[in-house]
């Protein structure tokens, strides 16, 4: 037993990852001070039950500002471009009131959820303007208690053939973007959208988190000048790219040239299941492809990869609930995830998103904030088999959210 200075909390019987007992976890001021099997101090504790405690999940790819438009048109879109004009025409409409309320929405489920750490993707153009980025920036604020927001801005419909959207995008940076994002194939000179997407992003010292090559269509792509801007600029390790689903469509040489070319570039991978199972492979009549990027694979070869939520009831996605262990556990279904790959499918909602965040705090570790999130299951792999209970979160040592067990009534009872 080992005797500590006062903490503010101690987490008593918390089962990490990787570690064959509990732990007793001692926070001060909301951040780790110590990990020990026992520690002996007056404190308030909370019992966690030797149950299994993550440091929260992270949402490396979201849309907060266009979430829950189900019911505001009809649904019926079949192809990426059609989703994007579904939105387009909807968001000129936008209020920053309206964004907020949507994205508060999607927030909270998220927070419940266990979900610690998100980068949400935010349109900036001259139909939404800066409206959505206001909201969006608001959200963070308040949200701050449970969750850290990231703000990645980018130009979904275009940057060289869209005027006005460079300059707003400018503002946005200038204004609190933290990362910026690009959309190439909605460009009609793709390659010069990416130039001038990663040259505000040296000018400002940014990440680049970009939509790219959502399709299955493997004769021509972007990954190539995405890689040579990435090393031309030194900026491996400083780029992802999302959907990234004509991966899917490789030939197993041509792929592992691709991973190859990831590797050696420092540019990391997002699967989003969800819309890009929704949204590939509508035109088959039969053996429709699944248009899903095997991530688990991708990572095993040293690419940093995460999975994440994308869109919430919207025309890219009318599913969602802001689950990042459901969408886990969804994505080890269709990509035949063996057992031996359930751990690398909970990284892919955990580490390697923090990885590719850039998330040098992120984890259970002395000086990191105590944030913990504690899953009813005993074994990591059953964090993806079973979907356990998320049943409490803590963020920088305070408690957010609580979920009670069901309680069975039979009979007599």
């Amino acid at each position: 037993m080992t005797t500590q200075p006062a903490f503010d909390l101690i987490f008593r019987n918390a089962l990490l990852r990787g570690a064959a007992d509990p732990m007793d976890i001692g926070v001060t001021r909301g951040r780790i001070t110590a990990i020990e099997p026992t520690l002996a101090c007056e404190a308030v504790e909370v019992d966690v039950g030797g149950r299994l405690a993550l440091p929260g999940f992270v949402d490396s790819h979201i849309h907060l500002d266009k979430a829950c438009l189900l019911g505001r048109c009809g649904h019926d879109h079949g192809s990426v471009s059609e989703a994007i004009r579904a939105v387009s025409g909807m968001k000129k409409d936008f209020t920053v009131e309206d964004v907020y309320e949507r994205g508060a929405r999607v927030l909270e489920r998220a927070i419940v959820h266990g979900t610690t750490r998100m980068r949400t993707h935010v349109e900036i153009d001259p139909r939404i303007g800066l409206r959505g980025f206001e909201a969006v920036k608001a959200l963070k604020r308040d949200y701050a208690w449970a969750i850290d927001l990231s703000l990645c801005v980018f130009p979904q419909e275009g940057l060289t053939n869209d005027p006005g959207s460079e300059e707003l995008l400018i503002q946005a940076l200038r204004d609190g973007g933290e990362v910026i994002g690009g959309c190439p194939y909605t460009d009609t000179d793709p390659n010069a959208h990416l130039a001038r997407i990663f040259d505000l992003a040296e000018a400002f010292d940014v990440d680049v988190d970009l939509h790219l090559d959502f399709d299955l269509d493997p004769s021509w792509w972007h990954l190539d000048e995405v890689c040579r801007q990435t090393e031309r600029r030194n900026y491996g390790g400083r780029v992802a790219i999302g959907h990234a689903t004509k991966l899917s469509a490789l030939p197993l040489e041509r792929l592992r040239a691709a991973t190859a070319q990831l590797v050696k570039a420092g540019v990391a991978v997002t699967v989003l299941p969800a819309t890009d199972l929704y949204l590939m492979g509508r035109e088959a009549t039969h053996n429709a492809p699944r248009g899903l990027t095997l991530a688990h694979k991708l990572a095993g070869e040293g690419v940093v990869c995460s999975v994440a939520t994308n869109n919430v009831l919207n025309p890219f996605t009318p599913f969602g609930d802001a689950s990042l262990l459901r969408m886990a556990n969804f994505y080890a279904n269709v990509a035949h995830a063996s057992v031996n790959d359930f751990d690398t499918c909970l990284d892919l909602v955990t580490e390697l998103p923090a990885r590719l965040m850039n998330l040098g705090d992120y984890g259970i570790k002395v000086g990191n904030p105590a944030d913990l999130v504690v899953l009813d299951t005993q074994d990591s792999r059953f964090a993806i088999a079973e979907l356990p209970d998320i049943v409490m979160g803590f963020k920088r040592g305070r408690q957010t959210f609580a979920r009670q067990r069901p309680t069975l009534f039979g009979p007599g009872s």
